[in-house]
């Protein structure tokens, strides 16, 4: 099982970005991936979850209406689609996935160690 994530980058304060998760080794369309971010000095966080066979999703409060998921189950990909960046935003972001989570679960979903598969990360930096 493999999970790349890229799309990361350099972006102005206000300014979007697109990041991709590709998977290959598992059934796409029977998990649920998460997107995660560790941003410097705090624990990583869930962000983003989709629910790739029924197309649930699930966002933390604070993050509604600025970060987007959506999964493309012929690329086996899945997108987290970032708008409104700002300098709290900067971290490395990562994807990860599970067949047995569910986006409702909010717990497990947002908790990087209940997936059995993750990936490596990108780096997001937004300058002021």
């Amino acid at each position: 099982v493999q999970l790349v994530e890229s799309g990361g980058g350099l972006v102005q304060d206000g300014g979007s970005l697109r990041l991709s998760c590709a998977a290959s080794g598992i059934t796409f369309d029977a998990y649920t991936i998460g997107w995660f971010r560790q941003v410097p000095g705090k624990e990583r966080e869930g962000v983003a979850c989709v629910t790739n066979g029924d197309d649930a999703t699930f966002y933390p409060s604070p993050l509604k209406g600025r970060y987007t998921i959506s999964g493309d189950n012929a690329k086996k990909t899945v997108y987290l689609h970032m708008t409104g960046l700002k300098p709290e935003d900067t971290g490395v972001y990562y994807c990860a996935a599970d067949a047995r989570i569910r986006c409702h679960w909010v717990v497990a979903a947002t908790s990087w160690d209940k997936y059995a598969f993750q990936g490596q990360g990108t780096q997001v930096t937004v300058s002021s």
